[in-house]
């Protein structure tokens, strides 16, 4: 599968610019580290591995010039996976790291993997701040709605009333919404992906990765052992095709057994009604350019995941960090060419040592 094969820009024409790029041909084979992979039997992060290892080579980017970072959690292993550079670093702490990978080295492909509990707890302000940033990275965010790796306490994206063992009596917080989040914090593109449907989850990567700019993909992920089935509804024959709603920029937001279901305006907000019961002008289209129109599609369903909004949400480019960072120091070089930085840093009162 090329990026062609997947509906992508090519190579150069958007988030991708400036990365070296090989005309060699690679596979999934070629990011498979030697590492033995170490996840529960039948763990979500699987899923999500191997779609990653496909998509990978679609970019025809140099693997040495391919970042993985993660903070602590079950999905902060992926570095160990892929046989490209990466670092498992801090707990909440990774897109630190990324920002300053990508705003220093723009040859770089730089991705973030975190989980519900990294991201949204102690990374809570670190992750709302490269998306406010627009810095050039790409946020892989899992959500298990549960601490897996910490043995089952309930974690920021936990339902209201959720029985854990640290919360035996029920969750009493009220759950973030990751999508709301990251549109609230003005990322320029916000996905959202099941790990069981590797099409989807590719495709909305593939768009991630072109996209210049921070991109927040959210990946709804199983963890069996501590919250096993958590979106079953969302996988079952019998109810996804009911509580799926799959958007694509320019198309009519249209759901169900042949499009039988329509998301229109309701006031302020969005609303679902039987496609039949309107008109074909009243069905809203979705713009992925709109973040109006983004956020309310993530506030369509919340907690109960009865009308869950799959596929790219926001795409709108605008400026990034680190290219106006570079071309800050840029200009600055230009305007004191005799400057020498390493002497401002020394300072007035210095010693060499021999």
């Amino acid at each position: 599968m090329t990026a062609t094969d997947l509906g992508l820009p090519g190579i150069g024409s958007g988030g991708l610019d400036g990365v070296p790029t090989t005309d060699a041909k690679q596979t999934a084979k070629d990011y498979t580290s030697d590492q033995e992979v170490r996840w529960c039997p039948g763990c979500g992060d699987y899923a999500v591995l191997a779609a990653v290892r496909q998509f990978m080579p679609t970019l025809g980017i140099k693997r040495e010039n391919t970042v993985f970072v993660s903070g602590i959690g079950c999905s902060s292993r992926f570095p160990y996976y892929l046989d490209t550079y990466g670092m498992h670093s801090i707990h909440g702490r990774a897109p630190t790291i990324a920002t300053g990978l990508a705003t220093s080295r723009p040859d770089l492909s730089v991705w973030v993997v975190t989980g519900d509990g990294d991201a949204l707890s102690i990374g809570g302000n670190h992750l709302i701040h490269a998306l406010r940033r627009n810095v050039n990275i790409k946020i892989l965010l899992f959500n298990n709605r549960i601490y897996g790796l910490t043995k089952g306490q309930y974690s920021p994206t936990s339902e209201v009333g959720k029985v854990t063992k640290s919360t035996p009596m029920g969750s009493l917080d009220h759950p973030f919404n990751p999508i709301s989040l990251a549109l609230g914090a003005e990322a320029s593109f916000v996905g959202r992906a099941l790990d069981s449907d590797r099409k989807g989850l590719q495709a909305v990567l593939g768009a991630a990765a072109a996209h210049r700019g921070s991109a927040l993909v959210e990946i709804f992920q199983d963890c069996p052992i501590f919250n096993d089935g958590s979106f079953d509804v969302l996988r079952k024959p019998e109810t996804k095709e009911q509580r799926i709603v799959p958007v694509a920029d320019g198309e009519p937001i249209r759901f169900g057994p042949d499009g039988s279901y329509a998301v229109v305006r309701k006031g302020f907000g969005l609303g679902v009604v039987e496609a039949a019961s309107v008109d074909e002008s009243d069905i809203v289209v979705h713009d992925a350019t709109d973040h109006e129109l983004a956020f309310a599609l993530s506030r369509l369903s919340d907690q109960d995941l009865n009308h869950t909004v799959t596929g790219i949400f926001r795409n709108a480019p605008r400026p990034t960090y680190d290219d106006a960072a570079r071309a800050q120091v840029q200009a600055a070089r230009e305007k004191n060419p005799d400057a020498d930085l390493q002497a401002l840093l020394n300072g007035h009162d210095s010693w060499t040592i021999v």
